[in-house]
């Protein structure tokens, strides 16, 4: 998976499009500044939503004597994850599955009070590092797509979509202005022989798209509108915020870092909302009911953008925007509350 506009992908490469060579290791985007905002202290319980490499949750476990519940979807992560649990001596666990679940994922574990819960979005470098996954436009391997192990893959969305309904998702899920373009030339290969490959698939988008943009392969806005709906990723943050507002504590902190704007504007407007600072249209209009009390305050109106170094350290954290907002004492927002706000636009 920031800005006072919505962050496009022809302005920097979106997290995995594999615009720059990969990292050697996986490195936690804008680390310091979601410790910061975490601001973790002994004794506090934390979630580590997406924990992926485990980056964010060792970091919380050097920096105070606390307790991590990592949560991810990918049975690969939470294998290496075992390791770092182990090494910590008990305060890491790491459990399988979704974090717009992770309110029926901690039950078992009562872990009390949440002080912060933090959330990196898209995916992760080991998934995108690994052809075999599916991920990767750069190297070929079998087009699955699949955070997890269930559910139909990529090539099964190929397939089986409709000509129209392929475009349709690559215009809205990728931002991909020659939608119609790429997916004429799938129907077409397709009714020769399936796609099951990402080389092939890569191969037929970049064929389609006349004009190429600078540092982006032209087969980056395909995947990743390919790798959304396989991991259904809008609805989950969807599900996830809303978990995250139940879950923490009054004074507790939400730290998000998103990576297109299909996901930043979906954090951005669900924290305006939740935090009373939404616009709230024409006095002309109709005056509507009261909204529910905040429940979050902004910690920063601006998201938080990695430095250059950084950049230079890890160039897929160059599209990168933080958003971090403190609990209130307000209960939640009811369940349909605010989701007019930042659900119509992209949904699927």
């Amino acid at each position: 998976m920031t800005s006072r506009r919505p962050i496009s992908p022809r302005q920097s490469p979106p997290h995995g499009t594999e615009a720059e060579p990969p990292p050697a290791d996986h490195l936690p985007v804008l680390l310091g500044a979601v410790l910061a905002a975490l601001m973790p202290r002994d004794d506090a319980v934390y979630v580590d939503g997406t924990f992926g490499g485990g980056g964010y949750s060792e970091a919380l476990l050097k920096a105070a004597r606390c307790r991590v519940f990592g949560i991810d979807r990918d049975p690969d992560a939470v294998h290496r994850g075992q390791t770092l649990a182990t090494r910590h001596g008990g305060r890491l666990t790491v459990i399988e599955g979704r974090f717009g679940d992770m309110e029926r994922l901690l039950g078992p574990f009562a872990p009390g009070p949440i002080a912060g819960v933090a959330l990196d979005l898209g995916v992760s470098s080991p998934q995108l590092d690994t052809p075999e996954r599916g991920f990767s436009f750069r190297h070929d391997g079998p087009l699955d797509m699949r955070m997890g192990r269930d559910g139909q893959s990529a090539a099964d969305l190929v397939a089986r979509l409709s000509e129209g309904e392929l475009a349709g998702l690559i215009r809205t899920l990728g931002e991909e202005r020659f939608a119609r373009r790429v997916a004429r030339a799938i129907a077409v290969f397709r009714a020769k022989q399936p796609i099951r490959r990402t080389g092939e698939l890569a191969d037929i988008v970049r064929a389609a798209i006349p004009k190429r943009e600078p540092g982006l392969d032209p087969a980056t806005r395909t995947f990743q509108a390919l790798r959304i709906a396989v991991n259904d990723e809008l609805d989950e943050l969807d599900r996830g915020l809303a978990a995250a507002e139940r879950l923490l504590m009054p004074g507790g902190r939400l730290a998000v870092v998103a990576f297109h704007s299909l996901e930043d504007t979906r954090v951005k407007n669900f924290l305006r909302e939740r935090s009373g600072t939404a616009p709230t249209g024409s006095r002309h209009m109709p005056a509507r009911p009261a909204p529910p009390a905040p429940s979050f305050s902004l910690l920063s109106r601006r998201p938080i953008r990695p430095d250059a170094g950084e950049i230079a350290d890890n160039p897929r954290a160059g599209s990168a925007r933080l958003r971090t907002a403190e609990r209130t004492a307000a209960p939640p927002f009811p369940a349909l509350a605010g989701r007019r706000a930042y659900q119509g636009e992209h949904a699927r």
